[in-house]
């Protein structure tokens, strides 16, 4: 079966090293399996995370250095609504909706990043064609991003992975995912997935645009395959 580790602990994870199509995260170590996907397992910031706010809640504050919590699941997407989140690259836009019922830590977990704007400036730093595209973790040159302290996995049999759906990664231990993320790319969907990683979002808009990143050119850099050679640019992540 083909996994999906953490770029950093499986593919670009500082220090790490990773055979083909691996998906690895910020500070894990993991070694390369073909089409591996992994998520980040990287230390958390210093003072950690704020807590998630409650349904339709104010954010939680986090501690001396650590990001602040996301606000409470649908608290900033309307009444009734799901979060709904794009992404800004220098390739063009994607939106996703966020799953805070099924999946309610994951999207804490990545609201909080959003919010704070850690993913402004990041890329995406593997791309596999009928795979993934992973992103969350790195800045231009593969410099990591320190992270919040790592989540609990999550999934659910009704949360596949199909085409467009948006998911974290992780190391090859199940609770390691931190701020990396991953989009399937494979018209077929990538179902080899389900029920081992955290999906917790569809994208809604902006298939050509994962198109059009999923054919972009890579090579090996730094040890590193699967990494795109001109890079892949998030300019903003916010909500909508």
């Amino acid at each position: 079966m083909r996994s999906l580790l953490v770029f950093g602990v499986l593919l670009l994870a500082t220090g790490c090293s990773s055979g083909s199509g691996s998906l690895g995260g910020t500070g894990g170590a993991a070694g390369g399996g073909s089409g591996g996907v992994g998520g980040s397992g990287g230390a958390g910031a210093t003072g950690g995370s704020g807590g998630a706010g409650a349904t339709g809640g104010a954010a939680g504050t986090g501690a001396t250095g650590g990001m602040a919590g996301a606000a409470g699941s649908g608290g900033a997407a309307g009444a009734g609504g799901n979060p709904r989140v794009e992404l800004d690259t220098n390739m063009g836009k994607m939106v996703f909706e966020l799953d805070p019922v099924r999946m309610p830590i994951t999207t804490a977990n990545f609201l909080a990043y959003v919010d704070a704007g850690f993913y402004d400036g990041t890329i995406f730093h593997r791309v596999i064609p009928d795979f993934v595209i992973q992103g969350g973790g790195f800045t231009s040159g593969l410099v990591s991003k320190q992270t919040n302290p790592p989540i609990v996995l999550e999934t659910s049999p009704e949360v596949l992975h199909d085409y467009g759906a948006l998911s974290m990664a992780r190391t090859s231990v199940p609770d390691s995912a931190t701020s990396q993320f991953f989009v399937v790319n494979a018209q077929a969907g990538a179902h080899s997935l389900d029920g081992d990683y955290a999906a917790f979002g569809k994208m809604l808009e902006g298939s050509a645009t994962l198109d059009a990143i999923s054919a972009v050119q890579t090579s090996s850099q730094q040890g590193y395959d699967d990494v795109p050679v001109t890079d892949v640019v998030i300019n903003s992540a916010k909500r909508l």
